[in-house]
C-alpha cells in the first residue's frame, strides 16, 4: 500500500516521467490495463515558456483520467515554487521535482541531476516547493553526479527534513546515464537512512525483476520507465505479480492491434494530425518493434497521414490473424 497525502492505493508500481513518452495518451493506455500511479512528462518551471503547444498539453491537468502527478524542472527555488502553485491551481494532485534527469540539455542548464552537485540549493528548492503547496511533493534523484560524488543519502535526508513525501532513486549516477549496472545496494542505503517512502528505479524490466529489486532494496515501490515503452500493459502486469505472485500473459496480437488503434486515435486527438502523425511513429513503432515487425515499423514511419497509418495497422492485423 502506497500513501501520498490523501491518495492511497495498493499499487506499488509507478510509471516514470519520460519526456516524449509518458504523455496523456500513453498514460491512458497504461490505465486501461490497471495502472494507478503515473507521473507526467517534465514541465519547465519557467512560466514564460508555457505558451507553446507542448507545454499547454502537459499542463492540462483537469483532463487527466486519474491522479495528476506532474514533474517540474528548474534551478530557481522561487520559480519552481511558483510553478508548483500554478500547477496545483490547474488541477495537479501531486508535484514531483526533477533532480534525476541526465539529459545534456537539462544538465547544461544546471537542472535535473546537475542539481545534485549543490546540496545547499537542493535544500532551498525542496523547502520552497514544500511550503508553497498543500498537495504532496515528491522528488526523483540519482545516486549523485558521478561515482566519485555519490550523495544520495545526504540528499534523501534533506528531502525528508524539507517535507518531501516520497523519494524515487535511480540507482545510477548522472555520469553513468543509462550505462552499467544499477546499484541497488545504494538504493537500500537510502531506504535505511530515512522514514519516508522510497521508490527504486532503474532497469526494472519484468515482474520477477521488480520483486527482486524490492527484496534487495527494501523499497516501498518500484518505478518503471523505458521498459514500458511500447508495452503500456507492463506496469499493471508487474503490479499483479507483486500483489499475488501471478504472472499475467502479454496481450495477444488481436488485443495489441486494438490497443494500437486506440492509441493512434488518442495521439491524433491530443496533437492534431500534423504532429499526431509524427509522434505516433515512435509510439506505435515501439510496439511494432516489440512484436518483431521491423519492416512494418519502417512502413509506418513512411506514412504521411492518419488514414495511411490506420490502413497499415488494419492490413497488418488482418494478415497476422489470418496466418
Amino acid at each position: 500500500m502506497l500513501k501520498l497525502g490523501p491518495h492511497c492505493h495498493e499499487s506499488r508500481v509507478i510509471v516514470a516521467p519520460m519526456a516524449g513518452v509518458t504523455d496523456r495518451a500513453f498514460r491512458d493506455r497504461c490505465r486501461e490495463y490497471g495502472s494507478f500511479w503515473l507521473v507526467s512528462e517534465m514541465v519547465t518551471s519557467d512560466q514564460r515558456l508555457w505558451n507553446t503547444n507542448k507545454s499547454k498539453t502537459r499542463l492540462a491537468h483537469r483532463e487527466e483520467n486519474g491522479l495528476s502527478w506532474v514533474q517540474l524542472a528548474g534551478t530557481d527555488p522561487y520559480l519552481i515554487a511558483e510553478a508548483a502553485k500554478e500547477n496545483v491551481q490547474l488541477g495537479a494532485d501531486i508535484i514531483d521535482i526533477n533532480m534525476g534527469c541526465p539529459a545534456k540539455k537539462v544538465c547544461n542548464r544546471a537542472a535535473g541531476s546537475a542539481l545534485l552537485r549543490d546540496e545547499a540549493l537542493v535544500g532551498q528548492i525542496l523547502e520552497a516547493v514544500a511550503r508553497a503547496v498543500e498537495v504532496p511533493v515528491t522528488l526523483k534523484i540519482r545516486l549523485g553526479w558521478s561515482k566519485d560524488n555519490i550523495n544520495a543519502v545526504a540528499i534523501a535526508r534533506l528531502a525528508e527534513s524539507a517535507g518531501i513525501k516520497l523519494l524515487t532513486v535511480h540507482g545510477r549516477t548522472r555520469a553513468c546515464r543509462f550505462q552499467g549496472e544499477v546499484d541497488y545496494e545504494a538504493i537500500a542505503d537510502v531506504k535505511s537512512a530515512i522514514s519516508i517512502p522510497v521508490v527504486a528505479n532503474g532497469d526494472i524490466t519484468n515482474p520477477k525483476k521488480a520483486a527482486s529489486v524490492l527484496e534487495l532494496t527494501g523499497a516501498d515501490a518500484v518505478m518503471i520507465g523505458r521498459a514500458a515503452q511500447g508495452r503500456p500493459w507492463l506496469p499493471a502486469h508487474v503490479d499483479n505479480y507483486l500483489r499475488d505472485n501471478t504472472l499475467t500473459s502479454d496481450p495477444n496480437p488481436a488485443e495489441i492491434f486494438d490497443l494500437l488503434r486506440r492509441h493512434l486515435s488518442a495521439l491524433h486527438e491530443l496533437y492534431g494530425e500534423y504532429q499526431g502523425v509524427r509522434i505516433a511513429r515512435k509510439h506505435i513503432g515501439w510496439t511494432l518493434d516489440w512484436l518483431g515487425l521491423e519492416e512494418i515499423r519502417r512502413q509506418f514511419y513512411r506514412c504521411e497521414n492518419v488514414n495511411d497509418q490506420f490502413s497499415l495497422l488494419r492490413q497488418t492485423s488482418q494478415c497476422l490473424l489470418a496466418a
